[in-house]
């Protein structure tokens, strides 16, 4: 571990560093020292802060559409692609079989090591300080983000399209699915009456929310 690039990439320095080695620890390294208590606490403290950000930036969106942009902004993926920027997962104390696995990749490996990350530097000094790093590293995301009423996933919306229509709702069927357990890639099929549409993706839901979006993508 190379403590002094992530504190770079950070642009916060850690007056105990113990604090980020054991937020870069992951269970199957060290059973007694790991991440996990780490990673509890900033889920906490990033769904708080988030959500005081969303609440502040959007004075007219009800409780249902704050919820879903929270979700966007604090989903596995988002976490696992900011902890890719910061190369954590270079980083990371791994066991040997998570190791061989890349589990230096996987998203949700990825996403625990950085909310441990923010509690260590919670911890290390304030929660104006944790504040002010999230606000920085979710910057570019928050004015990224889509409008409200787009939020829902493909499948929402399409069963509700063709519901306000009254017409037959889809049926998705797993046409294949190969790949090591934790590399799986399903291929999906969406039929709606006549329209049928295909999809991949590293899980079931990946895939139908993918086939159901080319599905609302023809029908609209």
């Amino acid at each position: 571990m190379n403590p002094e690039l992530i504190q770079q990439r950070l642009h916060y320095r850690f007056t105990d560093s113990s604090l980020l080695e054991a937020a870069l620890t992951h269970r199957s390294f060290s059973g007694r020292r790991n991440n996990e208590r780490l990673e509890f606490l900033g889920d906490a403290l990033l769904n708080a802060i988030i959500a005081q950000a969303l609440y502040v930036t959007y004075p007219k969106a009800s409780e249902g559409e704050l919820s879903r942009l929270r979700a966007t902004l604090v989903k596995g993926e988002t976490l696992a692609s900011i902890a890719a920027e910061l190369g954590l997962g270079d980083h990371l104390h791994l066991g040997i079989g998570e190791m061989k696995s890349g589990g230096h990749r996987r998203t949700s490996i990825l996403a625990d090591a950085f909310e441990a990350v923010l509690a260590a530097v919670y911890l290390d000094s304030n929660f104006d300080t944790c504040q002010n790093l999230i606000q920085r590293l979710f910057a570019t995301r928050f004015t990224s983000l889509p409008p409200v009423n787009e939020l829902k996933d493909p499948k929402t919306r399409l069963q509700e399209y063709l519901q306000a229509r009254q017409q037959p709702l889809p049926v998705y069927t797993v046409k294949s699915m190969a790949g090591d357990p934790h590399e799986r890639c399903f291929v999906i099929e969406c039929v709606i009456g006549d329209l049928v549409t295909h999809a991949s993706g590293s899980s079931r839901r990946k895939a139908e929310q993918e086939a159901a979006r080319k599905a609302l993508e023809h029908i609209q």
